[in-house]
C-alpha cells in the first residue's frame, strides 16, 4: 500500500501561505507480516488451506471452517478486480492472496468485527437471570420538564435493539381517553394507540427476544379495561400473559417468549391496599406518597435500625411507583375493585412488601419487580448489598435515573449490573459515556437486549463467603490491547473538520470500566498531522471480573484547548475475538460511522 496510496491536503496557514500534507495509508503492521510469513512458511502469498489455519489458530475462530475462507478468498478476489490501481497478477497465483490483500480484508469490521454477531448466551433460563437493555421514558424527546412526548423515540430505540419500554398511562382531560405523557411537567402528550402501534411493528426488527412494556397507571377503573381492550387488539397472539389464575414462582425464559410482547406493572386493587391509611382513627382514605424515597432515608428515625429505613419509589412526577394513583380518584373511589381482565395480562408484577427494608427484599414466594430511583440502590447497597444480590438471582429489579436528572442524563449503569440489577433504566437520548457502556454492554449476544448474567452473580454464597462487589477481588485474567492504527477520517471528514490550518493530531484514549478493582486507563502517544495514525502500543489490564468489565475506546484530536471529539466505541471484555480487530467507531449519539475504525489486537490470557 504505502507510498502509493498517497495524495496530498493542502491548508492556509499564515500570511495565506499554503502548506501541503502528504496523506499516505499505512503500511500493514510488523505483527501482522510476522503472521503472515509463519503461516505461509515465509512465502510471499497465502492459499486458502493456509488462511484457515491463521484464522482458527492465530484469530482464535474455532468454529471457521475451509468453507468460510474461501467466502474470504471470493470476497478478496472481487475487490482484486475491481480495484483501481493496476496490479499485475501472477496468473499461477490468482488463487492466493498477498500480505496487502490479507491486511485490506483485517480492516472490514463487518467480516472481521471485534464482537461475535450471532446469539450464543443460554437464552432458556429465567428472565431473572439476564441483564435487559431498558429504556426509561422511552416515549420522551429531550429534557423531562419540557420534551415533547412521541412515538419516535420508541421506534429509535427498539432498532437499537432495546427490549424494555415505559409508558407512563394518564387519563386524557376530560377523561373518556387514554393519553402517554409525563406527569406533573410542561411536556405535550402522545396517543397510547400511537405508542402501542409503533411497538407492534419495530419490536422485534432488531431482535426476535421478548419486548417488556413497563407501565407506569393513572387509569380509572374504566380506562383500565379500555387499555385492556386496545392491547389485546393490536397485539393480538403477539401479547402473552399467562392467565389469573397463574402465580409464576419462576419467570419464563426469553426463549420460550420470542417474538412476544409482556407487560409489567403493579396490580391495582393491591396499589390500592397498599395505599390505604386511617385518618385520625374515624376514616379510611386513599393517600398519593408525599415523599421521596431520599426523604425517607433521611427521614428514619436516629433510633431505627438500617434495617428498618424505607425505600419507597416517590419522586414527583414520573417513576412514581408506576401506579401511584391521581388525586381525583382517591377522591372519588376509597377503594376499587380492579377488572379481572387487567390483571390477567400483566405477566411480571411490580410488587412491594411491607416492612424493613430487609423484608421487602425477601425471595420466597411468587416472583415479583420492584423499582428503585438510583440513589435508593446507592444507599440500600451500603447496608444490603448481599440481600439484592440474593433478591435478583430470582427476582427482577429495576432501576431508573433520579427525579434530579432533568436534562435526561445518566448514571453509571455498573451501579446496577454489579448487583445483579436486570433493568438499569436510561434515558436513551441522554448521550454521553454512562449511555456509551450501556450501549456496548448490549452489543454483547449477537446484540439481542439479553445478556446473561456471570456466574459470580447467581451463585448460592454462605453468610460467611458472601460476594461483595464493593472489595478488590484476586485477578482472573489479563487483558492485552494493542492500537496499531486508524483508518477512514479522511473518508468521512472534510480535510478541516479537525483543524484549519493542517491534518489531525490523533490519539487514543483506553480504559477498563467494571468493578472498583478493574477499573484502569491509559492512552497512546500524540500522532502529529495525520489523517492515518500509527501508533503500535500495547496495554495490559489486570481484571478480576472480566465478566462485567467494558473496554471503553476513544481517539481524540489533540487541541491547545479542548481536546476534538473523533470517535469512541464501547465493548464488553468477555465477549472480545481474539487476534487482529477490525474496530467501527461511533459518534457522541452512539451512530456508526461510515469509514472510522481502528486496527487492533486482542488477547483475554
Amino acid at each position: 500500500m504505502g507510498n502509493s496510496m498517497a495524495t496530498h491536503n493542502k491548508y492556509k496557514s499564515f500570511l495565506f501561505f499554503i502548506r501541503k500534507f502528504k496523506v499516505i495509508e499505512p503500511d500493514p503492521p510488523q505483527d501482522l507480516e510476522e503472521a503472515f510469513s509463519k503461516f505461509t512458511g515465509g512465502g510471499s502469498h497465502m492459499s486458502v488451506e493456509q488462511l484457515h489455519r491463521f484464522m482458527v489458530e492465530h484469530q482464535g475462530e474455532e468454529h471457521h471452517t475451509l468453507s468460510d475462507s474461501e467466502k474470504v478468498f471470493e470476497r478478496v478476489l472481487q475487490e482484486r478486480n475491481t480495484c483501481q490501481e493496476t496490479v499485475k497478477v501472477d496468473h499461477h497465483r490468482e488463487h492466493e492472496i498477498t500480505l496487502d490483500e490479507l491486511f485490506r480484508f483485517l480492516l472490514h469490521n463487518d467480516f472481521n468485527g471485534p464482537l461475535k454477531t450471532q446469539v450464543h448466551h443460554d437464552m432458556g433460563a429465567p428472565l431473572s437471570h439476564y441483564f435487559i437493555y431498558t429504556g426509561h421514558n422511552s416515549y420522551l424527546k429531550g429534557n423531562q420538564l419540557i420534551g415533547d412526548c412521541s412515538e419516535v423515540p420508541i421506534i429509535e430505540a427498539l432498532k437499537r435493539g432495546v427490549r424494555v419500554i415505559e409508558l407512563d398511562l394518564w387519563p386524557t382531560y376530560n377523561k373518556d381517553d387514554i393519553k402517554v405523557d409525563h406527569g406533573w411537567t410542561f411536556t405535550n402528550p402522545v396517543s397510547v394507540v400511537k405508542c402501542l402501534e409503533c411497538i407492534k411493528e419495530y419490536a422485534f426488527v432488531a431482535s426476535q427476544y421478548p419486548v417488556i412494556i413497563t407501565i407506569e397507571d393513572h387509569l380509572t377503573t374504566d380506562l383500565r379495561a379500555e387499555f385492556v381492550e386496545l392491547v389485546t387488539q393490536i397485539f393480538g397472539e403477539v401479547l402473552y400473559y399467562p392467565g389469573e389464575e397463574c402465580c409464576l414462582t419462576e419467570f419464563p425464559s426469553p426463549e420460550s417468549l420470542k417474538n412476544r410482547v409482556i407487560i409489567s406493572t403493579k396490580p391495582p386493587r393491591e396499589r390500592f391496599e397498599s395505599n390505604q391509611i386511617k385518618d385520625n382513627g374515624n376514616r379510611s382514605m386513599l393517600n398519593e406518597s408525599e415523599s421521596s424515597e431520599e426523604e425517607s432515608f433521611r427521614n428514619a428515625s436516629p433510633n431505627s435500625s438500617r434495617n428498618d429505613v424505607e425505600t419507597e419509589d416517590t419522586q414527583n412526577g414520573s417513576d412514581r411507583d408506576e401506579g401511584s394513583l391521581s388525586t381525583s380518584e382517591y377522591d372519588h373511589k376509597p377503594y376499587l375493585e380492579c377488572s379481572p381482565d387487567y390483571k390477567t395480562i400483566i405477566t411480571i408484577h411490580n410488587r412491594k412488601l411491607k416492612g424493613s427494608l430487609k423484608d421487602k427484599l425477601r425471595t420466597e414466594g411468587e416472583v415479583r419487580r420492584i423499582s428503585w430511583s438510583e440513589n435508593t440502590l446507592e444507599k440500600a447497597s451500603e447496608s444490603h448489598g448481599a440481600d439484592i444480590l440474593r433478591f435478583t438471582q430470582k427476582n427482577i429489579l429495576r432501576v431508573y435515573p433520579s427525579a434530579m436528572r432533568v436534562k435526561s442524563t445518566n448514571f453509571k449503569p455498573h451501579i446496577g449490573w454489579m448487583y445483579g440489577v436486570q433493568m438499569v433504566a436510561f434515558n436513551m437520548q441522554g448521550h454521553g459515556k454512562s449511555l456509551w457502556l450501556m450501549q456496548g454492554m448490549f452489543r454483547a449476544n449477537g446484540g439481542c437486549g439479553y445478556v446473561k448474567k456471570p456466574q459470580i452473580l447467581m451463585q448460592k454464597h454462605h453468610c460467611d463467603n458472601e460476594f461483595d462487589p464493593t472489595k478488590i477481588q484476586s485477578v482472573k485474567k489479563t487483558l492485552k490491547v494493542k492500537v496499531y492504527m486508524g483508518h477512514g477520517w479522511s473518508s468521512d471528514f472534510s480535510p478541516t473538520h479537525f483543524d484549519k490550518c493542517s491534518p489531525p493530531d490523533f490519539f487514543t484514549k483506553i480504559r477498563i470500566i467494571g468493578m472498583p478493582g478493574d477499573v484502569a486507563k491509559n492512552k497512546t502517544k500524540v500522532i502529529m498531522d495525520n489523517w492515518f495514525p500509527v501508533w503500535n502500543e500495547e496495554f495490559e489490564f489486570c481484571l478480576s471480573v472480566p465478566e462485567l468489565a467494558m473496554l471503553l475506546i476513544q481517539v481524540k484530536d489533540k487541541d491547545q484547548g479542548k481536546d476534538d471529539f473523533a470517535g469512541q466505541t464501547c465493548l464488553p471484555v468477555s465477549e472480545l475475538k481474539h487476534g487482529f480487530r477490525s474496530v467501527p467507531l461511533y459518534n457522541k449519539k452512539g451512530e456508526k460511522y461510515k469509514s472510522v475504525k481502528l486496527l487492533m489486537r486482542f488477547q483475554l490470557q
